[in-house]
């Protein structure tokens, strides 16, 4: 068995080994679990059950994962992307008034196009026909929406009639005796982020994952000495896991094969549909060749060897995610935790899926972990996403205009869709109206989209 699976994955070949490649692949699980605890809270505020969004969370990155390891011998790691998930809820689904059905269906789409693109010579083109400024701007904007989002989820942000939002008032929630619950909890999310920075700053392994889940230990430990109080019909349920079901995998039926396309052929599930595949491919794309670029494998001529086996592998687990109820998935740029650990090959990411299948069992821990205490992951993941902005040429304004009324049209309007709209439609009227050599790089397909957006304020 052992020199089958060193032959499969040519281990000796790539100068690493069995032991190596399992580290590794642990690794890479711990690093990127905490997608276990935030995807079901995110989806869950759309509507969905959070019990069957975590077992989809779980099965499809496993499956996904295994095919990409499978297909490419990489050791990449497939799972629903944070972007894609706060998209579709908060922007498909709570902004522009679609059903998680519907955008179920949307995915299901975007991953059949997906699929084409790969099996095609114009994934390039494809890829090209984004301003590079775009590109980052969309990535740093969806950032900063995650950041809100996680601050708004944890109750560190509130309404506020005069200013939209505002921190949540410490003072006035100990004289009217709400501390005990929106207190208690804004106050863990901020000292969560504190904790999640310093396991960052001293490169502690897996530290996403640790800041959640000692946050949610300060949590408990507050719930048991009484200073937190459960208070459901507020949002703030218990903290301690449910084990009264025993060790039981929760069931996908309430997910599982939902999508809903009544709405296909109308202009704005068209425009989600865009929109969807564009940050996926924009993400897929550059977690991929990020990754290819740790793991040595990209060619001096730049070129990525099994490329394409990637990008159907990725295509497949959007499909797969859509049919068993969660958020497409993306090539997720965690796999470089893995990556430094000593994983070459795909036994890498092999172990991975298998630890992601084992998770299955702990759906009660999983499933108790409060919008507290992600947070501080959302809130990371947004800083880490944000500094795409130092790619972009802030000296040429054709390029940097743009990109900025992308970026903070995004958190402003709550929705990624309006600002991958504004975007786009600033970026060909401007470099349009600009003169010969910026209309040059104004592509066809940039004219084509953004015209399907300003149709979409217009018919949508």
């Amino acid at each position: 068995m052992k020199d089958k699976i060193q032959s499969f994955f040519h281990l000796e070949e790539h100068g690493t080994n069995i032991q190596t490649e399992i580290i590794a692949g642990i690794t890479t699980f711990v690093t990127i679990a905490y997608i276990l605890v935030v995807n079901p809270s995110i989806l869950g505020d759309g509507g969905m059950d959070p019990g069957a969004v975590f077992t989809a969370t779980a099965v499809t990155a496993a499956f996904g994962t295994c095919l990409m390891a499978l297909s490419t011998n990489y050791p990449f790691i497939l799972a629903p992307g944070m972007g894609l998930n706060a998209f579709m809820i908060y922007t498909v689904v709570l902004s522009m008034g679609y059903t998680w059905e519907v955008a179920l269906a949307a995915f299901f789409v975007e991953g059949l196009i997906f699929l084409v693109i790969a099996l095609t010579n114009i994934r390039e083109v494809v890829l090209d026909a984004i301003p590079l400024s775009l590109k980052f701007a969309i990535t740093a904007g969806i950032g900063l929406f995650i950041t809100l989002i996680g601050l708004k989820n944890a109750g560190i942000v509130v309404d506020s009639p005069s200013t939209l939002i505002t921190i949540f008032p410490f003072h006035s929630s100990m004289q009217d005796g709400s501390f005990a619950t929106g207190g208690i909890s804004a106050l863990l999310g901020l000292v969560g982020i504190v904790i999640t920075a310093l396991l960052m700053i001293h490169n502690v392994k897996g530290n996403i994952l640790l800041g959640i889940l000692i946050t949610w230990a300060l949590g408990l430990v507050c719930q048991l000495a009484g200073v937190y109080v459960p208070d459901p019909a507020a949002g703030y349920g218990s903290l301690i896991p449910d084990f009264s079901r025993g060790l039981s995998v929760p069931s996908m039926a309430l997910t599982f094969m939902k999508m809903d396309f009544s709405q296909v052929f109308s202009v704005g599930f068209a425009t989600v549909v865009i929109a969807y595949l564009f940050t996926n491919i924009s993400e897929t794309f550059g977690a991929l060749v990020g990754s290819a670029s740790k793991a040595g494998v990209l060619q001096e001529d730049g070129k990525f060897p099994r490329f394409k086996n990637a990008l159907v592998a990725q295509s497949v687990g959007v499909l797969t995610a859509a049919v068993t109820g969660t958020s497409a998935t993306t090539s997720v740029v965690e796999c470089a935790a893995g990556i430094a650990a000593g994983g070459k090959t795909g036994l890498t990411s092999l172990v991975t899926g298998i630890m992601f299948l084992i998770s299955l069992l702990l759906s009660p821990i999983f499933l108790a972990i409060p919008s507290f205490a992600t947070a501080p992951a959302l809130v990371i993941v947004g800083f880490l996403m944000i500094s795409s902005l130092l790619a972009i040429d802030f000296s040429d304004m054709s390029e940097a205009m743009p990109a900025f009324i992308c970026l903070f049209t995004i958190p402003f309007t709550y929705s990624i869709v309006e600002g991958m709209a504004l975007g786009f439609i600033s970026y060909v009227v401007i470099n349009t109206l600009g003169g010969t050599e910026r209309r040059k790089k104004v592509s066809v397909a940039m004219y084509v989209i953004a015209l399907l957006f300003v149709a979409k304020y217009f018919f949508v």
